[in-house]
């Protein structure tokens, strides 16, 4: 018997009024494997990603994340993933430290955890410096590796990124 895939979709299929972002996509991947999903814009991506997360539901078709489905299970899914969109979601008034740990402690992490959590990752991509700054300071590279930083916070078993390395 195969292991479960991370992610597994069947026939998903999204509008938005008039325009079919999505046309039936299947897909299936691997855990432990990195997966890209190319094409031109306005191919679908953001709206798989979307779906996959479960920021929308799909007009059709179903999908499973971890085996949960990301319609009837979407607060499992939640718990499981983490996602970093194509503009970053973070306070720009509060330092970045500051956004890692309420980021942390919106995801369950104890204070302490967070805390933790928050200085490793910004030692892993390289703000240490920049740490006590309020993030409208920041250059937007910075920014953006803030908002990758984010979506480890909770140790995440399957990472969403869409548009990834926009402002990198």
């Amino acid at each position: 018997m195969s292991e479960e895939p991370a992610i597994e979709a069947e026939g998903l299929v999204k509008h938005f009024g008039k325009t079919r972002a999505l046309d039936g996509l299947d897909l299936t991947v691997p855990k432990g494997t990195v997966y890209g999903l190319l094409g031109p814009n306005g191919a679908g991506k953001t709206t798989a990603v979307r779906v996959l997360s479960t920021l929308i539901k799909p007009d059709s078709g179903h999908a499973l994340v971890l085996g949960h489905d990301v319609v009837d299970r979407a607060n499992d899914v939640r718990n499981a993933i983490g996602l970093t969109g194509q503009y970053a979601a973070l306070d720009e008034y509060l330092t970045g430290r500051a956004n890692l740990i309420m980021i942390g402690q919106l995801s369950r992490l104890t204070a302490r955890a967070a805390k933790r959590r928050a200085d490793e990752l910004l030692d892993r991509f390289g703000l240490t410096k920049a740490a006590n700054r309020a993030v409208k300071t920041y250059s937007g590279g910075m920014r953006r590796r803030l908002d990758l930083a984010a979506s480890l916070i909770s140790h995440p078993r399957v990472l969403f990124l869409d548009e990834p390395t926009t402002g990198l």
